[in-house]
């Protein structure tokens, strides 16, 4: 569905993504892992539009670049760590938000089966009951859920997330991800995501791209990158052995 090719971001001399190539396909839920500074998260930015890049990213053989943004929303739904709010905005009303690529028009309000992806949205993560509340009030973990739900109601093809856990507690971690689960069994549906949380990458993941300096030093099925010797390599520690006396403490 997305096909990554040879894609470089640079800040002067600094190559924060190098030349990286991968494709999602259908039915993937794709994580990009590595350590602080991978170039995970400008590799998201990339994709969306957000910081100019070298090489070629398309949507099923068309450059994404040739996309309107309204096209490419209906496609694509971004998830990013810099979610914020400046004015009294209602939860509903940000949610709501996701829907602008539906518009009949640029000055349009009609947007049919808009109302019931809102609605949905809202059920699905849990803020139902905060629908009215300002944004300004809501802790960091309900401001994620807001902007997690605004993604939904967007109802694109693929979703990309960057660090979808970051600020929810354990409760709404094992909902989120279960909900992306239940929400890739549709046809025609991908995932790709940052998570630094390895345990959720494996648990969740069905592929991976696991990055180093704004490089691919593995990808494929998960279970054949998230190796002892890779993760070695990439993180500079015994990740395995970490992982394994984290979890004896619970014995």
């Amino acid at each position: 569905m997305l096909t990554v090719n040879r894609v470089s971001v640079r800040y002067d001399d600094f190559a924060a993504v190098n030349d990286l190539s991968f494709r999602l396909e259908e039915g993937q839920w794709l994580m990009l892992a590595g350590p602080n500074g991978a170039g995970k998260s400008t590799l998201i930015e990339a994709i969306a539009q957000g910081v100019p890049y070298t090489g070629s990213i398309q949507w099923k053989g068309t450059d994404i670049r040739s996309l309107k943004p309204a096209q490419l929303a209906r496609r694509v739904g971004v998830l990013s760590q810099k979610n914020t709010v400046g004015y009294a905005y209602t939860v509903e009303e940000v949610v709501g938000l996701g829907r602008y690529a539906y518009k009949s028009g640029f000055f349009s309000g009609r947007d049919d089966g808009g109302k019931t992806q809102v609605e949905r949205a809202l059920e699905l993560t849990g803020l139902t009951s905060l629908r009215r509340a300002s944004m300004l009030t809501l802790s960091g973990g309900e401001t994620q859920r807001v902007f997690l739900a605004q993604v939904f109601a967007q109802n694109p093809q693929v979703l990309i997330l960057d660090e979808p856990a970051n600020h929810l507690d354990l409760k709404y971690q094992q909902h989120i991800f279960s909900l992306i689960q239940d929400w890739l069994k549709q046809p025609e549906r991908a995932v790709l995501s940052v998570v630094h949380d390895l345990s959720l990458a494996r648990r969740y993941g069905t592929h991976a791209v696991l990055m180093h300096h704004g490089k691919s030093v593995s990808q494929g099925e998960i279970g054949g990158v998230l190796t002892p010797d890779n993760l070695a390599h990439v993180y500079d520690m015994d990740v395995y052995a970490w992982m394994q006396d984290m979890l004896s403490q619970w014995k």
